[in-house]
Order: C-alpha cells, then sequence, then structure tokens
C-alpha cells in the first residue's frame, strides 16, 4: 500500500473525520427496454400512467421510447438507495399491462432501425429540443446502438472532505470550490486506470442477439443460429462493437484538470464535423439534428465516467460545471446484471463505494505525453473482449502485469478501505463486497459474464429466449409484491404532477422552435 493512501486512511479513521466521511451519497438511474409479452421491442408510447417523461423526476426515456430510465434520490444507506430502486420497480409492473423490463443491457431482438420508435417529450420546445438530439444520435449512430441499457452510479462526497485531504502539492491560496474539483478530476483519473477491474467483476453481456447488429460485419462468434459472442468477454455493451463515430475518437480527454476538460467538450459542441454537415440540420421542413457540430450538446459524449455538477433549470450543464465546479461524479460502464431483479444489488453498490473511496485516496498522477491515458484505455479494450481468458495480461506503466496479479493487488487496497467504511458504519458489508469480487478473480467462471454463458450453453436457449425467461421471473417477482398503500398514492400524484407541468410547458413554450435551439446554443457563451 503507498504510504499515501496509508496516511489518508489513517486520517480518515479518526473519530471527528469518520462522520465525515459517512455522510457519502450515491444515486441510481437503471435503464431498461419495455418489451412486449412476447419479447418483442414494445411500440406502445410511454405509458400515462408512469406521468411524463419530460418532467417525472423518477421515471423518464432516455433514448428510444421504449427505453425507460427508473433514476433514485441520493441516500447515504445502500439499503434505502436500493430500496428506493425497488419500490420504483414496483410501481412501474403496477401499470405496464402485460409489458416487461428487459433485464439484459443488450437489446431483445430488434425490429428494423427504421421502425425503431426515438422518444417522444411533447410539443414544448424543450421536449421538442429532446426528440431532435435524438434524431440526431439516430444518423449519427444508429437507433440500435442507442437501445443498450446500463446501470448509472452517482457518488459524491461531502464538501468537508476535501479540506481534509489538503497536501503540500496543492497551489497556493486554491479555493475550496477548485480544491473539490481538482479531487474529483484526481478520482477519474484513477477510475480510468482501474476501471477495467469493474469490468472483470461485473461484466455481465458477453453474448447478444443477431439482429442487434442490423447486418453491419464483426468479429463475433456463432454461439447458435440466433446468438453472437466471445468467449472470454465480459462486456461487449462497453466494447467498441459497432461503435463508429470518427468525431468522437479524436476528442478523448484525460482529465488532467477541469479546465481543459470543460475546453474540450467546449470545442466539441462549437465545431461543425463534415459528416454532420452534410445530413444538415432541416430536411424537408423537420429538424433532424440540433446542428451539425461534432457534438449536438455536451452529454453526446459518451465515456465511462464523468464529472458532474446540478444544473439549474435552463442552464447547460457544461456552464455550470465550468462555473461552479464538479459536485459529484457518475459511473457510466456497469452493466444490468440480470440473475438480479433490478440489475444490481447492496454488495455491488457497497463494493463499488469502496472502489471509488480508493480512486480517491490513493495518489493520482497526472496523465503524460507518454500514452499513458491511451494504455488505460486499451487494458480496459482487452478486458470487456477478453477479460476471461487464462493468463490475460494488461499494460501498467508500460510494463505488462497478469490481470489476476494486478487484480488481487487493487483488491488489496480496495480491502482497506473497506475495512474503514465498514468502522464507519459499524458493519461489515463492505469488507463481504470485497471478498466476493476476490472470489470471483479466483474462480473466473463466478463472473456474470460466465455464469451468462453458462446459462446459454446449459439451457440450451437462444439469447432472446434465456434473457426473455429471466425478465419474465424477475417480472413475477415485483408483481407478487405489488406497491400500495401510501407509496402507491404518492407515485400517482407524482405522475399526475408531471403530466400537468408537461401541458403547462406545452402552453407557455410556443415561441419559434429554431430561434429556442439558438437560445440554447448560446447558453454557453456569456450572461
Amino acid at each position: 500500500m503507498s504510504d499515501l493512501l496509508d496516511r489518508r486512511l489513517a486520517l480518515l479513521d479518526q473519530p471527528a473525520h469518520r462522520a465525515v466521511l459517512a455522510r457519502r451519497l450515491h444515486g441510481i438511474e437503471r435503464e431498461s427496454l419495455r418489451v412486449d409479452p412476447q419479447g418483442h421491442l414494445a411500440m406502445t408510447p410511454h405509458p400515462a400512467a408512469l406521468g411524463a417523461a419530460l418532467t417525472h423526476p423518477s421515471i423518464t426515456t432516455d433514448y428510444s421510447e421504449a427505453l425507460i430510465e427508473l433514476i433514485t434520490g441520493t441516500h447515504a444507506s445502500h439499503e434505502s438507495l436500493l430500496g428506493e430502486l425497488r419500490d420504483i420497480h414496483r410501481f412501474v409492473y403496477g401499470e405496464l399491462d402485460g409489458e416487461l423490463l428487459w433485464n439484459q443491457s443488450m437489446p431483445c431482438g430488434l425490429p428494423p432501425e427504421k421502425d425503431i420508435p426515438i422518444a417522444w417529450f411533447g410539443t414544448s420546445n424543450i421536449g421538442m429540443l429532446k426528440h431532435v438530439y435524438r434524431r440526431g444520435l439516430a444518423y449519427r449512430y444508429g437507433k440500435a446502438m442507442q437501445c443498450i441499457a446500463g446501470i448509472h452510479f452517482n457518488f459524491s462526497f461531502s464538501e468537508e472532505l476535501w479540506p481534509l485531504l489538503a497536501d503540500a502539492g496543492e497551489p497556493a491560496g486554491i479555493s475550496d470550490k477548485d480544491r473539490q474539483s481538482a479531487r474529483y478530476v484526481g478520482l477519474i483519473r484513477n477510475f480510468n486506470r482501474y476501471s477495467w477491474l469493474l469490468m472483470y467483476l461485473f461484466g455481465a453481456s458477453p453474448a447478444l442477439a443477431v439482429d442487434f447488429l442490423q447486418g453491419r460485419p464483426h468479429r463475433l462468434e456463432q454461439l447458435d443460429e440466433q446468438t453472437l459472442y466471445l468467449p472470454h468477454a465480459t462486456s461487449l455493451r462497453m466494447s467498441d462493437l459497432g461503435y463508429q463515430n470518427k468525431a468522437q475518437a479524436g476528442m478523448k480527454p484525460c482529465y488532467n484538470d477541469l479546465s481543459t476538460y470543460v475546453a474540450r467538450l467546449y470545442e466539441a459542441v462549437s465545431t461543425p464535423w463534415p459528416e454532420y454537415e452534410k445530413i444538415g440540420t432541416v430536411r424537408d421542413g423537420e429538424w433532424v439534428q440540433l446542428n451539425t457540430n461534432i457534438l449536438q450538446i455536451e452529454n453526446e459524449y459518451y465515456s465511462s465516467i464523468r464529472p458532474k455538477r446540478v444544473a439549474s433549470s435552463g442552464e447547460r450543464p457544461l456552464r455550470a460545471l465550468a462555473e461552479r465546479g464538479v459536485q459529484y461524479v457518475e459511473v457510466r460502464c456497469m452493466d444490468i446484471d440480470p440473475f438480479l431483479p433490478v440489475g444490481m444489488d447492496e454488495t455491488t453498490s457497497r463494493f463499488l463505494d469502496a472502489f471509488l473511496l480508493y480512486c480517491t485516496l490513493q495518489e493520482s498522477p497526472l496523465f503524460g505525453d507518454g500514452g499513458h491515458c491511451r494504455l488505460s484505455a486499451n487494458n480496459f479494450l482487452t478486458v470487456v473482449k477478453q477479460g476471461r481468458q487464462p493468463g490475460l495480461t494488461l499494460n501498467r506503466d508500460g510494463k505488462e502485469i497478469g490481470l489476476r496479479a494486478w487484480a488481487d493487488e487493487l483488491l488489496d487496497h480496495i480491502a482497506a478501505c473497506a475495512d474503514l467504511l465498514d468502522r464507519v458504519h459499524g458493519e461489515t458489508g463492505y469488507a463481504a463486497s470485497v471478498a466476493a469480487q476476490r472470489a470471483k478473480v479466483e474462480a473466473p467462471e463466478l463472473t456474470p459474464s460466465a455464469r451468462v454463458l453458462e446459462a446459454l450453453r446449459a439451457s440450451g436457449m437462444t439469447f432472446q429466449a434465456f434473457m426473455m425467461e429471466t425478465s419474465r421471473q424477475h417480472a413475477e417477482h415485483f408483481r407478487s409484491q405489488p406497491c400500495t398503500g401510501g407509496k402507491l398514492a404518492d407515485f400517482r400524484a407524482l405522475a399526475d404532477r408531471s403530466l400537468a407541468e408537461q401541458r403547462e410547458l406545452e402552453r407557455v413554450q410556443t415561441g419559434d422552435f429554431g430561434e429556442f435551439v439558438a437560445a440554447y446554443q448560446a447558453g454557453l457563451l456569456g450572461k
């Protein structure tokens, strides 16, 4: 263990500082496709009983009209975090009228691209902006790629933590805001160094349905006539499978500082891209994308983790980040575990907690010009495609190291963070979460990706059939314990309120849409 990590753990283990560490917050955004009783992509509108996707704080849609997104509030406790997510699932299942939630990151069998419905948010200008943005994604990346689902894990520390970690290496006179941002960016650098471990431990998408590729060329193997896979893959969702986008490929920010990250994104949302200029913004009187820039908006940038700041109403997220600094991080690389009813459990969220604490406390040198940022990205891609390959080696600081040896080393350090968290909270769940991951390193067949492939082989079922069966079992689980009483009343009131809010937006937002888009784009500029 590094001296710095050791010192910081001892510092935070002091009684007065444990309370600061205890005030961490966690939130989950869980995506899932709605499917009909036969396992086909639901072609129905977002159910009105769930409220308005535009304005509901807990139930919305992502890319497709069928790609539902369930959002918790922030919680200090993992039990209450997952408890809220289960409650949202219970309510949703009570209103789905026979449809199911597809409990896998890779989609169900999809119809032809042209038939995949794009999410609709109503006729207000902000609703149309969201819809047109998604039309642009269809032109840029294809609709099938946008039907992939995952779990986003939001994480923050109490602002009181950062002064405790101040050290002699900081610039003189650094503000609290800038110190906090610098520490979160340091966390992100370490996350990029070590997130291959998460893909090995939690990747659960080693296979997919043939028609997902919509006829595109690939290098996958055939498991059966309807299923493609890679034998040692952990997360095809997070691979470069079918993802052809030269525009984004040239703008990988390495998170050495927040200002450089913001500047790169600002450049991307402001710089036209020739291929997108050929598409244009309006065709036959209909908007097809918001603009012809490398990114239409900042959220289009794909990454496994993002620095975030809650924006005010009407404020661009990038501007909020630039002006007020990093408030939390959003981990975006977690697959849905198809064997778990909500795709994740407390063991996983506790491990993520300890992992992110390690990334925060461990020394996080800047990425230099020697390709270390690229090496980290290559390690990640190696593990998502072949992470369970016996004897697999990765590249650490320019030298080869076995995945298992490096994983054992990292888990030793993460275990020390988990032990501290157990002392902070008076429990043993964090240490148990690390022990569960050690078992997967010792026995790769325990990983979710290996379990998915074994289940497919043992059942003799196609990817589509097996995942439909597990999704049906999870649906029965939630429908056997429906949302009732006060919680049901609260959810229904929230749905009604969101519908009323959307109607009000549609009443007042009636100006020219082109002017609205121009004003939104200008929101990155000065007040």
